[in-house]
C-alpha cells in the first residue's frame, strides 16, 4: 500500500474511533437525563418528535428517531397506555395511521422539554457556535457520503 493511502486510512480509523466515543459518551448523559424523567429514550424521543413537528404517520416517526418499527409500535403501545400520545387513523388512506400528543404528553414535554434541551446545549459546550455549525455541516457531509458509498 502506498503511504499516502496508508496515512489515509489511519485517518479514517482515527476519526471512526473518535466519532464513535463521542457519540456513546452524549448518548449516554442524554439517556441518563431522558431516564431520569420517566421515559426510555424511545419514548422520550418518540414524543419529542409529536411535540416539535406535531401530528405525524406512525411510518415516518421511526424514520426521524432511528428505531425500528417493530420498537415504534411497541413504544406507541406504551405511550398511549400512559395517555400521553393517541392514534388517530387517516380519513383519506387506511393504510396510514397518525401519532398525536395529548394534552397530557404536551405538559409533561413542556415541563421537561426545556430543561433537556439545556442538558444537550450544556453537553456540545466545548465547541463555539461557529464550530458547532461545522461539526453539523461536516458529520452531515459524513453521513451521507456514507449512505451513498459502494461497500
Amino acid at each position: 500500500m502506498a503511504e499516502h493511502q496508508v496515512d489515509s486510512t489511519a485517518q479514517s480509523l482515527k476519526l471512526f474511533v473518535v466519532l464513535s466515543k463521542a457519540y456513546r459518551t452524549i448518548m449516554d448523559k442524554a439517556i441518563k437525563d431522558m431516564k431520569r424523567h420517566g421515559l426510555s429514550p424511545s419514548e422520550f424521543m418518540i414524543l419529542e418528535v409529536l411535540y416539535n413537528k406535531g401530528r405525524t404517520p406512525l411510518q415516518q416517526i421511526g424514520e426521524k428517531v432511528l428505531v425500528t418499527s417493530g420498537s415504534v409500535t411497541y413504544n406507541i403501545d406504551k405511550l398511549e397506555a400512559k395517555g400521553l400520545l393517541k392514534r388517530i387513523p387517516c380519513e383519506k388512506d387506511r393504510r396510514v395511521t397518525y401519532a398525536e400528543i395529548t394534552e397530557a404528553g404536551n405538559k409533561l414535554l413542556d415541563g421537561i422539554f426545556p430543561e433537556h434541551a439545556s442538558a444537550v446545549h450544556e453537553m456540545m459546550g466545548a465547541l463555539s457556535e461557529e464550530e458547532k455549525q461545522t461539526a453539523a455541516e461536516l458529520l452531515k457531509k459524513l453521513g451521507k457520503g456514507a449512505e451513498t458509498g459502494n461497500w
